[in-house]
């Protein structure tokens, strides 16, 4: 009897421990589902995956995350109020002092204290050594690696601002199986050449996934990667779309192949 008991017991405080993992499940999916996103960023989810990428990733409650490069906020609209309802820090890492996220960012009641750091300066800029559990970048790497040395200075910034056993987050357009041309100028980066530079930046690369693989990305498009969705090139860059463009085939091919890797300091 009192061994059932102590069993029974043993269970219950099993179930308890598991109960904030599943809250935090919850949080995030109902943040994902959210109405704080834009239709246009629900539309991508098909081909981003959100939910399951930040499960593999690694984000949990209570965190301070950096994203590096923001841009116009997908994943700000989900990082930033989960964040807030779990007690963690979501930290814009921008590469100007001025460079903000949209407006409706201000809406602190939907997103909660959005704070900001630079990336593409000294490790203090970006933030105390050892501060941040998780630092996310997603498609930028290949444009850091169009000014010699950047590349190398931002992930030894973001080892530095990473606790021990922090997470480096890397979602980027893959090259392969075609080789990597130009440094990346047609925006696809080769895997191995991702994970070589995180490893000469102290990183070590835990796991990968293929949640954001693409088959039909063929990777030899006129212009890059930006000829297909959501941006959607039909013209050099700086010069005015070309209503001829046939976009088609481009459109049915979606948005691009992707690595989508897990480091760990």
């Amino acid at each position: 009897m009192i061994f059932r008991t102590m069993m029974a017991t043993g269970t219950a405080l099993a179930l308890l421990s598991l109960m904030p993992a599943a809250a935090a499940d919850a949080v995030l999916t109902a943040k994902v589902a959210g109405a704080q996103r834009s239709a246009d960023s629900k539309a991508r989810d098909a081909a981003r995956r959100p939910a399951e990428t930040l499960d593999f990733w690694g984000v949990k409650p209570g965190q301070t995350i950096i994203e590096v490069s923001p841009g116009g906020g997908y994943w700000s609209e989900i990082l930033a109020p989960y964040a807030k309802d779990t007690k963690g820090h979501y930290i814009a890492a921008t590469g100007r002092p001025d460079q903000k996220l949209p407006a409706k960012f201000e809406d602190a009641n939907a997103y909660g204290p959005i704070h900001y750091a630079l990336f593409n300066k000294g490790a203090a800029e970006l933030g105390a050594p050892g501060s941040a559990d998780v630092v996310i970048t997603a498609r930028n790497i290949h444009n850091w690696m169009w000014t010699p040395g950047m590349a190398d200075a931002v992930l030894a910034n973001i080892y530095a601002v990473l606790k021990p056993g922090g997470i480096l987050a890397v979602e980027e357009h893959r090259s392969d199986p075609k080789p990597m041309v130009n440094d990346a100028r047609n925006g696809y980066v080769s895997t191995q050449h991702v994970i070589d530079l995180a490893q000469k930046a102290g990183f070590k690369l835990e796991a990968r996934s293929e949640l954001n693989a693409n088959a039909k990305d063929t990777k030899d498009h006129p212009f890059g990667v930006w000829t297909l969705p959501p941006v959607r090139r039909s013209a050099e860059q700086g010069k005015p779309a070309d209503p001829s463009f046939e976009r088609a085939k481009y459109d049915a091919m979606g948005e691009s192949d992707r690595m989508t890797l897990r480091f760990r300091k």
